[in-house]
């Protein structure tokens, strides 16, 4: 149900409850407003991770955590599997990926990919993973973030979000630059700016210039 259908039936609750005296509903009213608040608090949250990702000079903002935090908190109460998958998500990716804090970040993006997977949700499923392959990544796992990453992948591809895939191949390739499979590395790149342009995903793009730098460097 959208947040217009849910707001608008909490009105009518509201009347009944007023002029006819009954109050049955009034408890799935509230549920329904808790719903609304906890999609607000994730949207406004994303909105301010856009920010920090854009910005020149990124600074972290203290309401983002708290807005996912809320979010989880209410989805969990509500029993809403998959929004608290994907509010889970975006707390261990502002731990990460904001704070460049893994130890905190991996508890909970392992969490969120559980929950996803048990929802049916394929792009939560497809982040979470994205995100455990580059924690891994940096831990020297290669094996392991090159698995998480093709997954990532495959479910991307699966819902149609192919600017991700090739955001995802950016990381793949520096995996393969980092287990001396340069012309591997070159190949992905390759694939990755072709998906990229196609899909208009300049950003892409821009991240797939810096890998060929790095991966020339590396070969050199």
């Amino acid at each position: 149900m959208s947040a217009e259908a849910r707001i608008e039936r909490a009105r009518t609750i509201y009347e009944r409850a007023v002029y006819s005296g009954d109050v049955s509903a009034l408890a799935d009213a509230e549920r329904d407003l808790d719903a609304v608040e906890a999609d607000t608090a994730l949207a406004r949250g994303r909105l301010l991770h856009a920010r920090f990702q854009t910005a020149s000079s990124p600074q972290e903002d203290p309401a983002q955590l708290p807005l996912f935090e809320r979010a989880a908190e209410a989805y969990r109460a509500l029993g809403d599997t998959r929004g608290e998958a994907e509010a889970l998500f975006w707390i261990g990716c502002l731990h990460q990926f904001i704070r460049r804090d893994n130890e905190t970040a991996v508890p909970v993006l392992e969490r969120s990919h559980l929950l996803a997977a048990q929802a049916g949700d394929k792009p939560t499923q497809s982040e979470a993973l994205r995100h455990l392959g580059i924690a891994a990544h940096m831990a020297g796992r290669l094996d392991e973030a090159r698995e998480r990453l093709e997954e990532s992948s495959r479910l991307r591809r699966e819902v149609g979000n192919l600017a991700g895939v090739a955001s995802n191949m950016v990381g793949l390739a520096y995996v393969a630059a980092a287990q001396d499979r340069g012309s591997d590395a070159v190949a992905i790149l390759d694939e990755a700016h072709a998906i990229a342009q196609a899909h208009d995903a300049h950003a892409v793009v821009v991240h797939i210039e810096e890998a060929r730098t790095a991966v020339s460097v590396s070969r050199s």
